[in-house]
């Protein structure tokens, strides 16, 4: 990672769970050759590892300890075929563990502590390095990076949302059901923009892009033209 600079360009990407923010971001990361943060992956990290060492759920003081202390390192690939970041938990491979609906809605449960949400408030910052960021997640433009030079919030139908999730599940060779992924979605929606700490809403200054009837490559087309204006 580069030298830490607050003056580097921060794009941020928030919305809710399967609006396409990963994928954005990823690309767009590759194509500006900036460093990629998936604010979610360290929710779900602590989440995982809660799970792993029986931590409890509800225990906002083990779980804050447990993110203070985790040991993860993130390889992000710029191959244009494997986007996707690696993931290591303690030097464990856990890419796969992190994405599945189970570690996912734990993740979302993780997030309502503030205790939780402070000790990974710095790792998210360090980030923001040169030459830029694309940071996605879900406060990531209204609590993380308040002055990104562009803030994105990317919607979606909960329906097609299912959908995708289900899809991208069945590609990593996950069974589930688009019933029960419907389901959670739902239910993780409803907590995640309710909840006390840093609710889950567009920031009063972001563009708002429901994707639901848009394809990847048009919303990444859309998203580019806006950067272009602010660089």
């Amino acid at each position: 990672m580069n030298k830490s600079s607050k003056e580097a360009p921060v794009i941020t990407l928030d919305g809710p769970g399967g609006s396409g923010k990963g994928t954005i971001a990823a690309r767009l990361a590759r194509r500006y050759d900036w460093e990629l943060l998936d604010s979610g992956a360290l929710y779900r990290l602590t989440a995982l590892a809660a799970l792993k060492k029986n931590v409890a759920l509800d225990s906002e003081k083990d779980l804050a300890e447990l993110a203070a202390g985790l040991d993860v390192r993130f390889a992000v690939n710029r191959d244009i075929s494997k986007l996707e970041s690696l993931v290591l938990l303690e030097d464990e491979d856990v890419t796969k563990a992190i994405r599945t609906e189970e570690t996912g809605v734990s993740a979302s449960k993780v997030a309502v502590f503030q205790r939780v949400r402070d000790a990974l408030l710095q790792r998210q910052k360090a980030f923001q390095v040169e030459p830029g960021l694309i940071a996605d997640g879900r406060d990531m433009g209204t609590v993380v990076f308040p002055n990104a030079i562009l803030k994105i919030y990317l919607t979606a139908s909960a329906e097609e949302r299912a959908k995708r999730r289900v899809r991208q599940l069945k590609d990593k060779g996950i069974d589930v059901s688009l019933p029960r992924i419907l389901s959670d979605i739902n239910t993780r929606d409803e907590r995640d923009m309710n909840r006390a700490v840093a609710p889950l809403v567009p920031a009063d200054d972001a563009v708002i892009i429901d994707t639901t009837e848009m394809g990847v490559d048009e919303v990444e087309t859309r998203i580019i033209e806006l950067i272009e204006d602010r660089l």
